[in-house]
């Protein structure tokens, strides 16, 4: 018998490395810039690399691991992520680190395709949501010690420390794995088929959709978006006539608390994620800190989501997740109000006030979201279901780096953003602060509508 509490410490260890990374590097892109020779759309990239290659493989690996074996997934995933982290570590040029960037989404895409729904295996639904409210926690600490102590490890070490410390806590999760779960294993589906042709067209339509998205001003961005778009219709259709399909499409059609809870995941994603991005940039260029002090200025929208993430997780045992989580995401809308204006220059009090309203709302709508989706679904659903909302929020942050990119073609170009060149940088911040609160303000909609 696999002690509950060790699936959740493990859980927790996962779920804070990947949201550590992705912070600490919106803080490390500056000083990476001229090493590696990046221009203001290679540094989207970088960003943008990961996230392509882990949601065009979640939900593949999702169902995977509902067939072979939860824990097999997840432990390779972790083995990839960790090589990965190292190989970004040691990453001597522009197209290694992309490299590795993309092999480290591979990983991602195993961990967070099965990590959630170990952790819902094992818990009764009555303690569901105050387990997943840790495991939100966990996530929320990776992101706020990440522009913190990512701050301090580029400023005193080096931006490569921020990919290399992933290796030490790789290395105890595959450890706690090996020693805590021996012997145990997951799978919902066990016998049934993995539909390899359905998996290769969902991966191929997601990845040319997001990636045409990013480069949408130009003609070979619009070719790949409506590629990848009819190439996702025809993925759809398809799955309804498969008998053992990738995705259920049942599970959108006629589920309306996950379909709804899913959209509203998206949009919350997409609104929120590249705030950080950009305000990291502002902060440093526009406003000229440091990357340590720019750390300890985006430390208070994390903080306040580790404070509040538990308890909302445990509200939502108690209460309906998804009037807990629509009032979350109008204060995600209201947060990311607060930076409007930029080019006339934000007072350090609006910019702390946005970072912890965002803080608050996100907190208030992760775990109980989640809580919903995993309780509308059956036991054999919870590997696809789990990466179901991984993909959702990862399409989210990479829609939200393909507005950014978007925004800098327009407002920045081909060049090496610095002090003297901030104006364009801070042109596509004030634009993406209205697209930003517009995706928030649909999902307030998306959010109410599942109760409906």
């Amino acid at each position: 018998m696999v002690n509950p509490n060790t699936v959740l410490l493990i859980t927790v260890l996962a779920s804070f490395s990947t949201p550590f990374m992705l912070s600490s590097i919106n803080i490390a892109l500056p000083v990476m810039a001229p090493e590696l020779g990046l221009d203001a759309m290679a540094l989207g990239w970088v960003s943008l690399s990961f996230l392509l290659a882990s949601a065009a493989l979640l939900v593949p690996m999702g169902r995977a691991a509902d067939i072979f074996g939860r824990k097999k997934v997840f432990t390779l995933g972790f083995i990839i992520f960790t090589a990965a982290s190292l190989f970004c570590g040691l990453a001597a040029s522009q197209g290694q680190l992309l490299a590795a960037r993309v092999l480290q989404g591979v990983g991602s895409s195993m961990i967070f395709g099965t990590a959630v729904a170990i952790l819902t295996s094992v818990f009764p639904p009555e303690k569901r949501g105050k387990a997943i409210g840790w495991v939100s926690a966990a996530v929320y600490t990776g992101l706020s010690l990440g522009p913190s102590l990512g701050g301090l490890l580029v400023e005193y070490l080096s931006w490569r420390a921020i990919f290399l410390v992933n290796v030490p806590i790789g290395l105890l999760v595959l450890y706690l794995v090996k020693t805590g779960l021996a012997g145990a294993e997951w799978k919902g589906a066990d016998g049934e088929g993995f539909d390899l042709g359905g998996a290769l067209i969902y991966a191929a339509a997601l990845a040319a959709l997001m990636y045409g998205l990013s480069a949408i001003t130009e003609s070979r961005g619009q070719l790949y978006a409506a590629g990848g778009a009819a190439a996702l219709v025809f993925f759809l259709f398809r799955e309804t006539k498969v008998p053992h399909p990738i995705l259920n499409a049942g599970l959108f059609l006629r589920n309306k608390v996950f379909a709804f809870s899913s959209l509203a995941a998206f949009l919350n994603y997409s609104a929120s994620f590249a705030s950080g991005f950009l305000l990291s940039l502002y902060l440093q260029y526009a406003r000229g800190m440091t990357p340590k002090q720019a750390g300890f200025v985006l430390v208070f929208q994390p903080l306040f989501m580790v404070a509040f993430s538990p308890w909302a997780g445990r509200l939502s045992d108690r209460h309906d997740p998804g009037v807990i989580a629509s009032a979350g995401m109008a204060l995600t809308a209201a947060g990311i109000l607060l930076f409007a204006g930029p080019e006339s220059g934000l007072p350090l009090w609006r910019i702390i006030s946005g970072l912890c309203v965002l803080g608050l709302g996100l907190a208030l709508f992760s775990s109980p979201n989640t809580n919903a989706v995993m309780g509308s679904v059956e036991k054999r659903y919870y590997s696809v279901a789990s990466a179901a909302l991984a993909t959702m929020r990862v399409s989210g942050q990479m829609f939200s780096m393909a507005v950014v990119m978007l925004l800098f073609s327009v407002f920045v170009g081909k060049i090496r953003l610095g002090p003297e060149n901030h104006e364009g940088l801070t042109r596509a911040f004030g634009a993406g602060v209205w697209i930003f609160a517009a995706l928030a303000a649909l999902g307030i909609f998306a959010s109410l509508k599942r109760r409906r």
